[in-house]
C-alpha cells in the first residue's frame, strides 16, 4: 500500500518486486558510472562531435564532423545527443544517455513481453528474461557508447514486440506502434530499420499460415502515414540540402556497399557471429541451442493451430534467426550488427528456465544437465582466463601500462574470485537435490558482481591510459593554438581530439600521403606560418624533422605535440 496526502494506491506485491528488480538491474548495467569516463576512440567521438556541431551551428538537418559532412548514419541519434547536451551539458554522460535509455527500454520490453505472453511461471520468467537482457556484455558495451547501434536495437526490438502484441491481441494500436518504431529505426540507421523487421515478420506469418489474415488486420493506411511522417521530412530536407552527395554516400556506400562488399576492412569469416553470440552473450549463450530446440519450430502444423498469444517462443526463434542470418549474409561484419537479436535470445533462454523452474523437478532432465555441465565448464574457462588476462593485452602503444595497472588494482584477482565462486556454488547447487534451478539466479548475481567489481573499474583504467592523455593534449591545443593555425595528427586517427579541443584536425597516416601535401598547399597565405603536429615521437622523427626543427609543446605518453614552421615541414616531406 502506497499512501500520500492526496492519493492512495494499492499495488500487488509482485509488481513492487518487479519495479525494484528493473530499477536495480538497469542501474547496475546501464547507469552505474555511465559518464565517468571519456569518449572512446574512434567511433564514439564522431557521433559526439557531430551532435555538438548541431548545437553550435543550429543546423539540425546535416550532421558535420571536422568541417565535413557526416552521412554515415541518419539524424535521430544526433538529435537525441544534441537534446541531451541542451539538458545536462556537453559531456560523456549526455553522449551516452540515448544508448543507455534504449538499453533500459529493451530490458523493460523483455520483462513485459514475457510477463504477458509466457504461459508458464510468467513472473519468474519475466524477471529472468529482463536480467539476461541487462547482464550480457553485448548490450552492456554498446549501452556505454554514444553510437547508434543500441538505439537501433531498441527501435527494431520495439517494432517487433509491438507487432507481436498486436498480433496476439489483434489490436490496431499495437500494430500502429510497430510502424512508429519502424520509422524511428529507419531514422536511426536507414533502410535496415524496416527491412529487417519485415523479413522476420513475413517469414513468421508465412510459416504459421497467418499472412493473409494479418494483412487484413493491420491498419496499413494509417500505419504507412505514421511511418512516412516520421522519416520523410528529414530525408527530404537532407537531400534538398546536399543532393547526390548524400544519396551516394548514405544509400550507396553506407548501406548497399556494406551489405554487398567489405567496407573499412571489416571482413570476417562466415562463422563470425557464432563466436560473437557465444562470447558476448556468455554465459547464457550455452543455453541457446536447447532453448531453440525446446520450441520444436519444425512442427509447423502444431504451431499453426496454437493460439496467437502462445506463439511467443516461435516468434523469438524467427526473430533470433532472422537477425543472425541477415547479417551473416552481409559481407561487412561488425560485432554490434547482431545487437537486435539479444532480446530474442534473452526471451528464449528465460522461457527455457521458466519452464524448468515451474516443473520443480529434483534433478535436471538429461539434455538440460548436459547444457549445465557446458555452462560450468565455461565458468571454469572464464575463471582461468581471468588469471591470464594481463598476458593477453595487445601491443597498442597507448595501453602499454594497462597490464600493470590492472594487476595493481587486483582486478584479475577480482574476476577470478567472482567467476570461480560462481562456478563452485553452481556446482554445489547442481549436486544438491532440488537446488539446481538456483543456478540461474546465482549466475545473475555473479554477472552483476562482475560488472560492478571488474568491468567498471577496468573501463576506468583503460580510459586513464588510452584516452586521458588525448583529453589533456586537447586542452593544451585549445589553450595554445593560434587563430587560423592548423592542427595535424599523424599515425593515428583519434576523433576525440576534435571533440575535446573544439578545433578541426587533419588526420594522416603519414606525411608522405598525397592528401597531406595537398592539405598543406590549401592553407591560406594569411594563416599562421606554424603548424601544431601531434604524433608519437618515432612517427615525428620518421617525417625527417630534426629536434631543432620544432618546438615541443607537451609530451604525454605515447604522444608528442610540437609546433613546426610550415616551410620547414613542407621542405622535409617534398
Amino acid at each position: 500500500m502506497i499512501k500520500t496526502k492526496y492519493l492512495k494506491i494499492t499495488l500487488p506485491q509482485e509488481w513492487l518486486l518487479s519495479a525494484f528488480w528493473l530499477v536495480t538491474i538497469n542501474l547496475i548495467a546501464f547507469f552505474w558510472n555511465l559518464g565517468s569516463t571519456g569518449l572512446i576512440d574512434e567511433t564514439e567521438p564522431l557521433f559526439a562531435e557531430a551532435s555538438r556541431q548541431i548545437t553550435i551551428t543550429g543546423n539540425w538537418i546535416t550532421p558535420y564532423f571536422n568541417d565535413a559532412t557526416r552521412f554515415d548514419k541518419p539524424i535521430l541519434i544526433y538529435w537525441l545527443q544534441a537534446i541531451a547536451y541542451k539538458l545536462i551539458g556537453v559531456n560523456s554522460l549526455a553522449v551516452r544517455l540515448p544508448s543507455a535509455l534504449a538499453a533500459i527500454f529493451l530490458t523493460c520490453l523483455c520483462f513485459f513481453v514475457l510477463r504477458n505472453f509466457s504461459r508458464i511461471s510468467p513472473q519468474k520468467t519475466a524477471l529472468i528474461g529482463s536480467a539476461l537482457a541487462a547482464f550480457n556484455l553485448q548490450n552492456y558495451l554498446w549501452a556505454h557508447q554514444g553510437v547508434s547501434d543500441m538505439l537501433l536495437s531498441g527501435c527494431i526490438s520495439g517494432a517487433l514486440c509491438c507487432f507481436f502484441w498486436g498480433y496476439a491481441q489483434q489490436s490496431h494500436k499495437w500494430y500502429l506502434a510497430f510502424f512508429i518504431f519502424s520509422g524511428l529505426a529507419v531514422l536511426t540507421k536507414g533502410p535496415v530499420g524496416l527491412i529487417l523487421p519485415l523479413v522476420i515478420i513475413t517469414a513468421f506469418l508465412f510459416y504459421v499460415g497467418k499472412l493473409k489474415a494479418v494483412l487484413k488486420e493491420i491498419p496499413l493506411f494509417w500505419g504507412s502515414i505514421a511511418f512516412l511522417l516520421i522519416i520523410v521530412p528529414w530525408y527530404l530536407l537532407v537531400i534538398l540540402e546536399n543532393g547526390w552527395n548524400f544519396i551516394n554516400s548514405f544509400f550507396g556506400y553506407h548501406n548497399l556497399e556494406r551489405f554487398t562488399q567489405v567496407v573499412n576492412h571489416h571482413s570476417a569469416p562466415w562463422y563470425f557471429y557464432f563466436l560473437i553470440v557465444l562470447g558476448l552473450f556468455a554465459p547464457w549463450s550455452v543455453y541457446l541451442p536447447i532453448a531453440i530446440g525446446r520450441i520444436k519450430f519444425w512442427r509447423r502444423k502444431y504451431w499453426s493451430n496454437q493460439e496467437r498469444s502462445a506463439q511467443l517462443g516461435l516468434f523469438a526463434v524467427f526473430w533470433f534467426a532472422g537477425v543472425f542470418l541477415f547479417f551473416t549474409i552481409a559481407v561487412t561484419k561488425l560485432p554490434s550488427y547482431v545487437l537486435p537479436l539479444i532480446p530474442a535470445a534473452s526471451i528464449l533462454v528465460a522461457m527455457l528456465w521458466g519452464e524448468e523452474i515451474d516443473k520443480a523437478s529434483s534433478r535436471p532432465p538429461r539434455g538440460f544437465l548436459i547444457t549445465i555441465i557446458f555452462h560450468l565448464t565455461l565458468l571454469v574457462l572464464m575463471t582461468i582466463a581471468a588469471t591470464q588476462m594481463v598476458y593477453w593485452i595487445g601491443s597498442d602503444p597507448s595501453m602499454l601500462s594497462l597490464a600493470g595497472l590492472l594487476s595493481s588494482a587486483s582486478l584479475p584477482l577480482s574476476a577470478t574470485i567472482i567467476w570461480g565462486t560462481t562456478a563452485f556454488l553452481s556446482l554445489l547447487c547442481l549436486l544438491k537435490k532440488g537446488w539446481w534451478t538456483s543456478i540461474i539466479w546465482l549466475n545473475i548475481v555473479g554477472f552483476a558482481a562482475f560488472l560492478l567489481f571488474f568491468v567498471t573499474p577496468a573501463f576506468a583504467l583503460v580510459d586513464q591510459v588510452r584516452q586521458l592523455p588525448l583529453r589533456e593534449i586537447a586542452t593544451v591545443i585549445n589553450n595554445q593554438v593560434k587563430p587560423g593555425e592548423r592542427v595535424m595528427m599523424i599515425g593515428f586517427k583519434k576523433p576525440s581530439l576534435v571533440f575535446y579541443s573544439k578545433h578541426p584536425v587533419g588526420y594522416f597516416w603519414s606525411l608522405d600521403q598525397a592528401e597531406a601535401k595537398e592539405y598543406l598547399k590549401e592553407i591560406p597565405t594569411d594563416a599562421p606560418t606554424t603548424i601544431l603536429l601531434l604524433g608519437q615521437p618515432l612517427e615525428i622523427s620518421q617525417t625527417g624533422l630534426k629536434k631543432e626543427d620544432y618546438q615541443v609543446i607537451t609530451q604525454l605518453d605515447p604522444y608528442r605535440l610540437v609546433r613546426v614552421e610550415r616551410p620547414v615541414l613542407e621542405k622535409v616531406i617534398n
